[in-house]
């Protein structure tokens, strides 16, 4: 028997960050995000030899090792053993026999969510294949937990719930890890506007994500007035662009934001740098409106808002700074799996 599953990526539109420890432990997080047509994708051959073969094509692993109930983490294809050795724990299972095959549209780094996309979207596959009775909500959780408190990688909670769930969702952080998804009907020619209006540009993968949000982190920790107050203005982003999309306000969508990634730069000290501001200077040169990275920053893909009948012209000149412009299209179902006898 042969599994598979995907589970989508999404654009951080607005209060990104404020679903990071400590400062949604303390004040409560309010994000705002979106899914795309960018997946996860993963898939699990059933075997009976004792041996587990993980192949993931992002990372380049390749390792055939013996079955057992824990697998050491040693660094390598670290999301699939994390979720292996939560799946076999937490439902007293006997060890498995199976091959792996994982890999990402979009590459580690880019900030559009591709680890913990990817955390959700092996665990969906363990789901249809041991038919365990895990919904939307328990498999963000159960994501949250592997990735940051099993392997201890840095991040905020956002990202599992945009994957399980999918499509426009207003998500609620609250203190204990307690999280509320408010999924938005979006009328659908507001979608089609948002996407006439957008542009994804790829600057490269990120290397600072995760020093970002130790920063952030830490800034919070010790109460840094500056950060601390950006992040209060970010999380109100939120709850502003929720208002802005769900009228069809894309000038209002542009405003918010362009002011969030002001705040945003606030946060921490490499949250921007010369490659991402020269894009963001020769975008705004072309006619686009407003730019924010999405993710963390450091790098990855930055959203641009643009008039339409402007954005061949921007995306020509991004173009020639020798980067990627990629299509995309939101979506509205979250991760999913099928079996193939």
């Amino acid at each position: 028997m042969i599994i598979r599953s995907k589970a989508p990526l999404r654009l951080g539109l607005a209060g990104g960050g404020s679903d990071v420890s400590p400062y949604s432990d303390i004040y409560g997080g309010l994000v705002l995000n979106a899914t795309i047509n960018l997946y996860a994708y993963c898939t699990i051959e059933e075997t009976d030899n004792g041996r587990i073969t993980i192949n993931s094509i992002d990372s380049g692993t390749q390792q055939s090792i013996l079955s057992a109930k824990h697998l050491e983490i040693d660094g390598k294809a670290s999301l699939i053993k994390g979720v292996y050795n939560r799946v076999v724990a937490e439902f007293q299972l006997n060890p498995l026999s199976f091959n792996i095959t994982t890999y990402n549209d979009a590459p580690a780094g880019s900030g559009l969510g591709t680890s913990s996309t990817m955390v959700v979207c092996i665990l969906k596959a363990f789901i249809e294949w041991l038919s365990l009775p895990l919904g939307d909500y328990e498999i963000a959780r159960l994501a949250y937990e592997v990735e940051r408190k099993d392997l201890k990688l840095s991040g905020g909670k956002q990202d599992q719930y945009a994957a399980a769930f999918g499509g426009f969702n207003y998500i609620e952080f609250l203190q204990d890890d307690m999280v509320i998804v408010n999924p938005l009907k979006i009328k659908r020619w507001i979608a089609d506007e948002l996407e006439a209006s957008m542009l994804l540009y790829f600057t490269g993968a990120s290397r600072e994500s995760a020093k970002i949000i130790d920063e952030q982190k830490k800034n919070t920790s010790e109460g840094k007035n500056d950060a601390v107050e950006a992040m209060h203005l970010i999380k109100q982003s939120a709850v502003d662009m929720k208002l802005a999309i769900l009228k069809g306000d894309v000038d209002g969508f542009a405003d918010i934001l362009r002011s969030g990634w002001e705040n945003k730069k606030r946060m921490a000290t490499h949250i921007s740098n010369p490659m991402i501001q020269e894009a963001m200077d020769v975008a705004m040169a072309s006619g686009a409106k407003a730019g924010k990275v999405s993710g963390a920053g450091g790098g990855g893909f930055i959203m641009f808002v643009v008039e339409p009948t402007r954005k061949k012209e921007v995306e020509k000149s991004l173009k020639s700074l020798g980067g990627i412009v990629m299509p995309f299209q939101f979506t509205e179902g979250g991760a999913h799996g099928w079996k193939i006898y």
